[in-house]
Formats: C-alpha cells, sequence, structure tokens
C-alpha cells in the first residue's frame, strides 16, 4: 500500500533535511494485488492545497471522487471496537501507522530505517492534539492496534515516548524521536483526496529516503490512500491482507450489467449475493426475494466467509463492548475528563438520579434495585463495588425520607405572574437513553474502548438507542441485537457510499446526522417495521441532521460532542416513531436525503469541518490547540 510520490517529498516549509540526489524507484507487487514503491527523490509535492483554497472551492475534496459501484461493505468494518476519541482522528491514524510498519516489515526494510518524519494536514493537524492523534499514529508504529491495545497504557506509553525520545518501531527496532522536529503540524493546508491527510516518510542513516506514503483516514476508522480509496473500501481495516478473506479481496464493487438486485452467482468472486448501491435498490432487494434488510445484510456476511455462527458471535461482541462501555460511563469514580476544559462527568450522576438502573449496586441503595423483575439483559455489578457503595457527591445524593429541604424559588412572590417552583420531570425514555449516550462519549472523550459505530464522535447514538430496546422493548435481546445491528450497518453502508461518514468532509451532520439515521432504522427494524418503513424511519434521522457542523471547543471531542449524542439517540427514536405513525405516507426519500446532505457538505465552510475554527470553538473564547509547527 505503500504509494510512490514521485512529485517529491515535502516536510516543511523548509528544504527537507534528509534528501537524495538520485531518484531511485522499485516496484513489487504483494500476492494480495498491493502495488509498494519506494523512492527517494528531490523537489515537493504538488497535490497540497492551502486552508483559504480549500475555502473557496468547497468541494475540492469530493469532486475527484469515484463512487463504488455498489455499496456493500462488511459490517464488521463499519462497527469494529476502538479506542477514543476519534474514529478518523485516532483510530485511523493508528492503524496507518501500524500498515506503515508493517509494509516495511514485510519487504525487509525496517532494520534500515533510522529516522521517520510524520507530516499531518488540515483537520487532521488543527484538532488532532485534542483527538489524541500524535499517541495514535506513534503507537500504531510501535505496532499497536486499535482493538487490542490496552487503553489503560495509552498516556504512559506516549510520555515515555516524549521523555525518552525514542520509538520503538513495530516492537523491534528502537530509534530516536523527537517529536517538535519529526512531527510537523501543516493545519493551513490539506491534501486534495481529503482533509484528514497524513504522510509517513523513513530514511537511512545516511539521510536517504526509503519509503514514504500517504493516508487519509476518510471516517469511521477507515483508511486510503489516492491510488487504493476505492478497492481499499473492501478491507482497508484489516492490516495482514493474507487472513483477509478471499472474497473480500476480490471483490470490484461493481453491480451485476441488466440487473441489479439480482444475487451474483456462487462461484463468482467479484460480488457479494445481495448488491445495493441505493435505499431504493436494498428495497427492491427486499421486494424481489421476499427478505428484511437485516437479511440482505446477514446474507452478504456469509459471502464475505463467515458462518452463520461466526457472524451471531460477531454481533454479539459487538454489543458487549457497547454495552460495557455504557457500564464503565455510569459506574466510573473519575470526576473530570481530560484536557484543559476540565469538564465534569455527568453519567454517573445521571445514573443515580434514575435510581431503577439496570446496573445493580452501581450508586444507589439496595433499596432502590430493581429485583426479581429485572430484564434478563442486566449484569451484575463490579466485583469492586459494593451494593451499599455510593459515590461522594453531596449536590447529587439520593433524597432520604425527613431530610428533604424546601426547594429555593427564583423570582418574586409580590408579582403579577407568580414564580414557579423547581420540579424534576420523570420521563424514563429520554432519561435513559441520554444517560447511556452520555457515558458511552464520556468513556470515548476519555481514550476508553469504544465502538466505532459509525465514527468515535457518534459513538453514544447507536448503543443508546439499542440498550433501549434490548431493556424496555424487546421479548427477545438476541434476536433485537442482531435485527438492531445488521439494519443500521446497512444504512451506514449507503451514506459511506452515497455522502462521507467523515466531519472533517460533513461536519457533525456525517457524525451523529448518520448515527442518528442508522439507530432510527434499526430501531424502526425491532419495532416489525417494513423495509420501507425502515428506510423513512432512516430519512427522518438525517433530514433533521442536515446542516450540522462540527466545531469541538479546544479540539476536544467533548462540546458540544457528548451532550449532541444524547439527543441524537432521542431524535433516533422520535423518528422511528414518526416513521411507523406514517403509514407509509412521505415525499422525501433516503436517497434524496443522503444526496442533500452530500450537496450540504459540499457547500459546508471547511470552518465547521472538525478544524476549530468557527462556532462554538470560537466563541467560547478557548483557543486552538495547535503545536508549534
Amino acid at each position: 500500500m505503500l504509494l510512490a510520490l514521485l512529485a517529491g517529498l515535502r516536510i516543511s516549509t523548509r528544504r527537507a533535511p534528509h534528501s537524495a540526489s538520485t531518484a531511485v524507484s522499485l516496484l513489487r507487487r504483494h500476492g494480495t494485488g498491493r502495488a509498494i514503491s519506494y523512492t527517494a527523490v528531490k523537489g515537493y509535492p504538488t497535490n497540497v492545497l492551502t486552508l483559504d483554497q480549500a475555502q473557496e472551492d468547497g468541494d475540492v475534496v469530493d469532486s475527484g471522487r469515484v463512487k463504488p459501484e455498489h455499496a456493500v461493505i462488511s459490517t464488521f468494518d463499519l462497527f469494529s471496537i476502538g479506542v477514543g476519541p476519534s474514529s478518523s482522528h485516532t483510530v485511523g491514524p493508528m492503524r496507518a501507522g501500524k500498515i506503515f510498519i508493517t509494509d516495511l516489515q514485510e519487504l525487509g526494510l525496517l532494520d534500515r530505517v533510522q529516522t521517520i518524519k510524520i507530516v499531518l494536514y488540515g483537520s487532521l493537524a488543527a484538532t488532532g492534539k485534542g483527538h489524541h492523534t500524535p499517541q495514535a499514529i506513534l503507537l500504531g508504529l510501535e505496532g499497536s492496534d486499535p482493538e487490542t491495545i490496552d487503553c489503560g497504557t495509552i498516556p504512559s506509553r506516549y510520555e515515555a515516548i516524549l521523555t525518552n525520545k525514542s520509538l520503538h518501531l513495530g516492537g523491534n527496532r528502537r530509534i530516536h524521536f523527537d517529536m517538535d522536529r519529526d512531527m510537523l503540524w501543516r493545519w493551513d493546508q490539506v491534501l486534495k483526496t481529503h482533509p484528514n491527510g497524513m504522510r509517513f516518510s523513513c530514511f537511512d542513516a545516511d539521510g536517504g529516503l526509503l519509503a514514504t506514503n500517504e493516508y487519509f483516514s476518510v471516517g469511521g476508522g477507515f483508511v486510503v490512500n489516492e491510488k487504493t480509496k476505492v478497492d481499499e473500501n473492501l478491507f482497508y481495516k484489516g492490516v495482514d491482507k493474507r487472513v483477509v478473506h478471499g472474497a473480500r479481496l476480490h471483490q470490484t464493487h461493481q453491480a451485476e450489467e441488466g440487473d441489479p438486485i439480482h444475487p451474483s452467482k456462487d462461484d463468482d468472486p467479484g460480488h457479494p449475493p445481495y448488491p445495493f448501491d441505493s435505499g431504493n435498490s436494498l428495497l427492491a432487494l427486499t421486494r424481489k426475494h421476499n427478505l428484511t434488510i437485516a437479511q440482505i445484510v446477514h446474507d452478504n456476511e456469509r459471502y464475505f466467509g463467515l458462518s452463520e455462527q461466526d457472524i451471531g458471535d460477531k454481533l454479539t461482541r459487538i454489543w458487549a463492548v457497547m454495552d460495557d462501555c455504557i457500564r464503565t460511563g455510569v459506574s466510573t469514580t473519575e470526576r473530570t475528563l481530560p484536557g484543559r476544559l476540565k469538564l465534569r462527568r455527568r453519567a454517573p450522576m445521571l445514573y443515580r438520579r434514575l435510581m431503577r438502573g439496570f446496573y445493580p449496586g452501581i450508586g444507589i441503595p439496595a433499596t432502590h434495585l430493581i429485583g426479581a423483575n429485572m430484564s434478563a439483559g442486566a449484569v451484575d455489578a463490579p466485583d469492586d463495588m459494593k451494593v451499599d457503595q455510593v459515590i461522594e457527591d453531596r449536590s447529587v445524593s439520593l433524597p432520604r425520607s425527613g431530610s428533604s429541604r424546601a426547594p429555593v424559588v427564583t423570582g418574586s412572590f409580590d408579582h403579577a405572574v407568580l414564580p414557579v417552583p423547581p420540579r424534576r420531570t420523570n420521563i424514563p425514555a429520554v432519561d435513559f437513553l441520554s444517560c447511556y449516550a452520555i457515558a458511552v462519549n464520556e468513556v470515548n472523550a476519555a481514550g476508553g474502548r469504544i465502538v466505532t459505530s459509525p465514527t468515535n464522535g457518534a459513538a453514544g447514538v447507536i448503543p443508546a438507542v439499542l440498550k433501549y430496546v434490548v431493556e424496555f422493548v424487546s421479548d427477545d435481546p438476541e434476536k433485537s441485537i442482531k435485527t438492531f445491528l445488521l439494519t443500521a450497518a446497512a444504512i451506514g453502508m449507503l451514506f459511506k457510499r452515497g455522502s462521507t461518514i467523515s466531519a472533517a468532509e460533513g461536519g457533525c451532520q456525517a457524525e451523529v446526522g448518520v448515527a442518528c439515521s442508522m439507530a432510527s432504522a434499526g430501531f424502526a427494524a425491532c419495532m416489525g417495521a417494513s423495509p420501507e418503513t425502515v428506510l423513512q424511519a432512516a430519512e427522518i434521522g438525517i433530514e433533521h441532521n442536515l446542516g450540522l457542523t462540527c466545531d469541538p471547543i479546544d479540539g476536544l471531542v467533548q462540546v458540544p460532542c457528548i451532550e449532541r449524542n444524547s439527543l441524537g439517540a432521542v431524535k433516533a427514536i422520535t423518528a422511528a416513531q414518526l416513521s411507523m405513525a406514517s403509514d407509509g405516507v412521505y415525499r422525501v426519500t433516503l436517497d434524496e436525503a443522503i444526496e442533500a446532505m452530500r450537496l450540504t457538505a459540499a457547500d459546508m465552510s471547511v470552518k465547521y469541518k472538525e478544524t476549530s475554527l468557527s462556532g462554538l470553538a470560537t466563541t467560547v473564547k478557548i483557543p486552538l490547540t495547535v503545536p508549534a509547527c
């Protein structure tokens, strides 16, 4: 996957300190079909745009994009286990770093590497520090993977790299690494392929360029480069292509000519059995073959080499991580989130106030626990927490009999309009949805274990809605989990093909908006809605998120991200209920809404695309955190 940059290498605004007088190119082709090129060259690249140029041509990144002929990818690429706080700025860069090192190892070049230079462009540079991009890249270069890395070791390992100025490449070769010299932040420039661009270059002891590559983190943890951005859509989350099923490696992403909804032949390595490229074609498949959307996606997964048991186990694993993330968020004793905002965690407080939670023993007296009537989906309290343990917080402690005080009323009683005394509302659906979503995103903001669904910044919406289904709605949780995730995955695939799931391309409509649409569809499917109604739910979910901007304060995935997930979860259920109450009467289709989102993203100012250059990021008066370049 190492891409030849024949236009040259640009490391900073000055001449690159390591250059060679001659250009040498070696092209090898792996068994997986990856073209790999190494070159030592002089000069500067020509594929760089300034931020001002990107602003003048809002859709410059999208203009050269070629859509794959169908939208089908693996559900387990769309839902993948990773680490917070960002799928595009943390998970993707970590994968890119490991891919780069893996390729060097396979070609026998790792032992010759003496120096590595990293350049971050556009949104990665603008908000990378708050999104933990440096940590992700460096630990990826050390051989770590987002799914398996011990989240608790990330801060100490990163600090050791900075303090010792030493990087252990692939866990095998130790080199000198100076963050101030070897990682450069070009927030004022974007590469043409995607705003989340990064360039890795490695040099030998004599300063000769051994290898270089540009990677683009396109949202949801997906990583591509210019020459593989279409084909990589099949398997670019797998670092080692030798373990990827052949159906994914040889798929062409082109639908059957003449009959786009006809299942491909069993011996055809180029297509899944039910390829679809739009909501309309997906709906046609369900009608033609009398299948639900979840069944369509399930059968496509079978084509990727997974047995029925494998699919069930993987879906269960995804849900288990989601559920554990909620539990971690509501049970933590940490009071604040990392970062300069010192934002206070709210999920534990909200969960205690609900009293009738579904994790026994977490911060509530035993007398308030749900007993024999507890849902089958309940889990036990953590071993280190006693049933009577209450997190110390006088401001949110539960009221005790005989100790309640009269509320403080604001306003004058000597007035024609009397003040209203404060009172607590009790709307279980909204309360639980909000608590679950906030819990997930607080874990994400702290760099914890997360499921990218479809991104980290929107990772609270789908788990919150699915948790609500499992605990409050479903009579068969296992069936609901499968139906929900497979249905939501189909909607996510359509957005990934037809628009974007990257905030750097489309603002927050591409993250929380898409997650809301996916959750709406999943909820409607679990309620037994027809495929047409499910797609209508997805349309309502995205329609009322169009234009949503991404302007995180201080470049952190905290404000407004955490609360926005809460609102996205509530909106998802509302959208599903509206669709089911509409009785098939609607005017706007999902395909039209996805196209509207694409156009909105193209027209949106780059200041509102995960750059923290406007909106809340500037009105709150906290400066943009950009390291000294």
